[in-house]
């Protein structure tokens, strides 16, 4: 099922023996029982390493966009007054009997997958790749640094783009004087979570577009001619995922928008026109 997405060559065979040799149903599923183990196991590992280094992860990650001194804030003030921008200051508070020590837990699991990431895939990837015959690994060569750069990449955006101006924007709204921001330290971290790992997920675009282009299932007029279409399922997406604000879900929607064009051309390269083909 898997040479679906890539084109065979006449000719092709399997890869080297040992390697992609026929397996059982009950093979199969050991070798996924093995591959899953280790990810489980990285997530694990770096999950205990990001709750061993609490002062560290709260102080200089979690707290960091609330605080005027962040990276985003200290580059939009040194470029002009203009634009310079910080959220205002504001007291998170824990309600709820054990809340730090459970937020404590939720924070270290969504850390750990984030920084395990690229190696989970890497185990999604070996469980797939003796399947492939070598034309089908050599098409889809670079594919565990692609899918890790574009995710680290969204996480980045999202964390260090998306959460200023969404934490300021928030925090800085208020309906009267009698209201005052002093969100829970488990509704800070669950809206600090919707700003970075749905964009890490979100800048997957291009891959999901190369796969389905190598399908058969659009094309790159396809995806030119509901392009608006496109940018509504975008908006809506990013509504969803993302608080209920405007801002929020055009800085999100935006480069998601950019990174459709970016599809299109990687779609002209898996299957090019055929006026395309004769210049090329």
């Amino acid at each position: 099922m898997l040479s679906k997405f890539f084109k065979k060559d006449k000719g092709a065979t399997p890869v080297a023996e040992g390697e992609g040799a026929e397996m059982g149903f009950l093979d199969h599923l050991d070798v996924l029982r093995k591959h899953l183990f280790k990810a489980a196991f990285a997530m694990v590992a770096v999950s205990i390493i990001v709750f061993l280094s609490k002062d560290f992860v709260f102080n200089d990650i979690i707290f960091a966009p609330k605080n005027a001194d962040f990276p985003t804030y200290k580059f939009f003030c040194n470029l002009s007054e203009v634009t310079c921008f910080h959220p205002p200051d504001f007291k998170i508070m824990t309600i709820v009997m054990g809340e730090q020590f459970f937020v404590h837990i939720k924070v270290s699991i969504w850390l750990g997958f984030t920084f395990a990431f690229p190696y989970i895939f890497y185990q999604f990837w070996s469980f797939i790749k003796p399947g492939l015959y070598q034309g089908e690994r050599k098409a889809a060569r670079g594919l565990v640094l692609a899918c890790s750069s574009l995710f680290v990449l969204g996480v980045l955006f999202g964390y260090y783009v998306i959460s200023p101006f969404a934490i300021t924007w928030l925090a800085g709204y208020s309906v009267g004087l009698d209201a005052v921001n002093s969100p829970s330290l488990d509704s800070y971290v669950n809206y600090l979570t919707m700003f970075t790992l749905p964009a890490g997920i979100m800048f997957e675009l291009p891959v999901l577009i190369y796969f389905v282009a190598k399908i058969g299932l659009v094309s790159a007029d396809f995806l030119s001619k509901y392009r608006r279409h496109a940018i509504i399922v975008i908006l809506i997406v990013a509504a969803i995922i993302t608080p209920p604000d405007v801002v929020t879900q055009l800085l999100i929607g935006t480069p998601v928008l950019i990174l459709y064009e970016v599809g299109i051309l990687v779609a002209k390269r898996v299957n090019p026109t055929p006026k395309e083909s004769q210049t090329s």
